[in-house]
């Protein structure tokens, strides 16, 4: 299942370990270190980093939306299958 992460970015709801604030400093030594490994997938659009995900496959992923708001949506309020997605596209 994927959730909308914003501006069109989704991502594996079942690869998720962590939806974190990214204000402290562990946070930001931790999406360094990620940087540096090639590890980090900016999903910001340019906007400033609100929220930072840690995926079981290492990645880092950076989101301008709230933890709040991707917590929710995990919960299942905007949750994505595959057939939700062909639906979207059949009636595009």
């Amino acid at each position: 299942m994927f959730i909308n992460i914003g501006f069109g970015n989704f991502i594996n709801s079942q690869q998720i370990i962590s939806i974190s604030r990214s204000d402290s400093a562990p946070m930001k030594r931790m999406v360094q270190i990620a940087k540096e490994n090639n590890n980090v997938i900016d999903a910001t659009q340019g906007r400033k980093t609100k929220t930072i995900i840690v995926m079981t496959s290492s990645h880092v992923i950076l989101s301008a939306l709230l933890p709040e708001t991707i917590a929710s949506r995990c919960e299942g309020k905007h949750i994505y299958t595959e057939e939700i997605r062909k639906e979207e596209d059949e009636n595009e």
